[in-house]
């Protein structure tokens, strides 16, 4: 026996619920989408939309211009594992998809990529410092939104800048915001930062706030959930 379609009125209900929830739990943080797998409502910085190609294949949607009915996935190696036994895209899209078994591997390149050039649109806005000097300038000066540092630099000098950062954002007054989220990133070795910047190693990076901030904070949060479980790989094959 088929299962029942809902009526109008139960998809009413529905996003009117779903509307109540991201209203008390996410006030401030634009759009919601319901993750394929988990079922949980998250802002949509949050996850990852794909779309299904003419072909058939899920095709992750970074920049979410892609034409198609979005589906939304928490970027983690658990909840894509879930989805996959599930057979969550193919329930959501209503059509047979088909999902490459290193589908999470290929999704953690792309963001690394995607991470890559935002901080080289970061260097051209005269947005970004590069350097131990030029890095704790900027935090000491109050003027790094985001401090990036190279998971692989020297132990000694991360942790004298790290601390540094945190001492400071700390201070009252330095309250975090989306332009301005104060956080630190060390999912990247130092060949995979030094590229956007056109040099060969690099260790510290200072970004400003703004936009640019923003983005890249979502998007080294999306990398660090599918990272958790997988990181060493990841930069071993970078």
């Amino acid at each position: 026996m088929q299962p029942l379609e809902p009526t109008s009125a139960e998809i009413l209900n529905a996003d009117a619920a779903d509307a109540a929830y991201a209203e008390e739990n996410f006030p401030d943080t634009g759009p919601t989408r319901r993750c394929v797998a988990t079922f949980a409502l998250r802002p949509k910085a949050e996850l990852v939309r794909c779309v299904v190609s003419p072909d058939g294949v899920l095709v992750p949607d970074l920049e979410t211009k892609l034409p198609g009915r979005g589906l939304y996935i928490t970027p983690s190696r658990e909840a894509i594992g879930q989805a996959l036994k599930k057979r969550a895209f193919a329930k959501a899209a209503k059509r047979p998809v088909q999902v490459p078994d290193d589908w999470a591997d290929r999704l953690a390149h792309l963001i690394a990529a995607r991470c890559g050039s935002l901080l080289g649109l970061a260097r051209r806005a005269g947005q970004a410092v590069i350097g131990y000097d030029q890095a704790e300038a900027w935090v000491r000066a109050n003027r790094a939104a985001l401090l990036i540092q190279a998971c692989d630099g020297a132990a000694g000098g991360r942790s004298k800048l790290s601390s540094l950062f945190a001492a400071l954002r700390a201070q009252p007054g330095q309250a975090s915001r989306p332009e301005n989220p104060g956080r630190e990133w060390s999912l990247l070795n130092a060949t995979q930062l030094a590229a956007p910047f056109g040099r060969d190693h690099l260790v510290h990076v200072a970004i400003s706030p703004g936009g640019l901030a923003q983005r890249l904070d979502e998007e080294f949060a999306r990398l660090s959930q599918l990272r958790a479980d997988g990181f060493e790989q990841e930069v071993a094959r970078a």
